[in-house]
Order: structure tokens, then C-alpha cells, then sequence
């Protein structure tokens, strides 16, 4: 049998539903969550995640600093340094050795692995221990070794990087060259 239903809503379900209708309406408001507190103020703040590296060392931020040239003791050498800071890089001529040391701030024992990279390419270079000292790592190159040509030709800068310390990033200004003839 069929069921028989009115077409249109019945008295009592139209008071049904403005019942329901009343009823929802009287819910109370729901309360936002609290502002997060601030955090208490006896904890350092935490430091920022440092930024990966390039993908290539040419990308990365120049190391900030000048070099600066100078004949001190008959040794014709160029110092890199940040404003008002002490030397972190430098090139030396070595007249009584017939050497060009090539130096960092960085510490290590032992011959440290160290790698220089310019726009004609990449040469690894190892510290020599005996020439390494203070606070320093260095490398002793001959006069003509072409790693300095193309320090000193490289296209606006190049990287100087060793085990375990931060990438130097130096441009590559006229005191290099001074250095690298100096000592030709």
C-alpha cells in the first residue's frame, strides 16, 4: 500500500523545524584560542639555520674586506681583512725562501686540505705544517706555479677553502698580482 502524505509541510512540521531553527541559534559562540604567550625572556633566542651552500661558488656572497698591499721586511705581501678586523687571508713573496705562501686564518695539525677554485678551474693545495702557525694554515707555492696566474686572472674572484673552516670567498684585486711579480 501506498503511503498517503500531504504535498505540502503540516502545521506541526513547520513548528518542528523553527524549533530546531531556535535551538541552533542559541548556541553560544565558540571562544578563540588564547594569543600564544611570549616566551620567557631568560632563554637566548634560538639562531638561524645557516643558509645552504651555492650550487656554485660563484653564486655566494663575496667574503666582506679589502686587501691591502705592503713591503714590510723586504716581503711583499697582500693582507685581506673585514673592515676594522685583522687579516683572515693573505699572499706573501718569500725572497729568502723563493717561495709564495698562500695563507688563511684556520687551525689544524698536520698538512690540512685546502682547495682554491677560480673561473679557469680547481687545484687542491695541502698546508705545510712548519709554515702554518698562530691561528694560520698556509701553503708555499713556486713563483711561477700557474695556481697563481689564475688567482690573479680569475674573473673577479675566487674561493679559498680548507678542512673544517668557512669558505673564503676574496675578490681578486691588482695587490695579488703585485705579490705573484714581486716575487718572479
Amino acid at each position: 500500500m501506498k503511503a498517503n502524505h500531504p504535498p505540502f509541510p503540516t502545521a506541526f512540521s513547520l513548528a518542528a523545524l523553527a524549533a530546531l531553527t531556535t535551538l541552533g541559534s542559541c548556541v553560544a559562540p565558540s571562544k578563540a584560542p588564547p594569543p600564544p604567550r611570549p616566551a620567557p625572556s631568560h632563554l637566548p633566542a634560538p639562531r638561524p639555520l645557516p643558509s645552504p651552500p651555492p650550487k656554485d661558488w660563484r653564486d655566494a656572497p663575496q667574503t666582506p674586506g679589502t686587501w691591502n698591499w705592503s713591503n714590510a721586511g723586504g716581503q711583499s705581501v697582500a693582507r685581506f681583512a673585514p673592515p676594522g678586523g685583522s687579516p683572515i687571508a693573505s699572499l706573501t713573496c718569500d725572497r729568502a725562501s723563493g717561495l709564495v705562501l698562500l695563507a688563511r686564518q684556520g687551525h689544524g695539525t698536520g698538512a690540512v686540505p685546502m682547495q682554491i677554485s677560480t673561473s679557469a678551474g680547481t687545484r687542491p693545495v695541502l698546508s705545510e705544517p712548519a709554515r702554518s702557525q698562530g691561528g694560520t694554515i698556509a701553503a708555499a707555492l713556486r713563483p711561477r706555479d700557474p695556481l697563481l696566474d689564475t688567482i690573479a686572472f680569475s674573473r673577479g674572484r675566487f674561493a679559498f677553502e680548507a678542512a673544517g673552516e668557512p669558505t673564503l670567498y676574496l675578490p681578486s684585486w691588482p695587490e695579488l698580482s703585485r705579490v705573484i711579480e714581486d716575487c718572479r
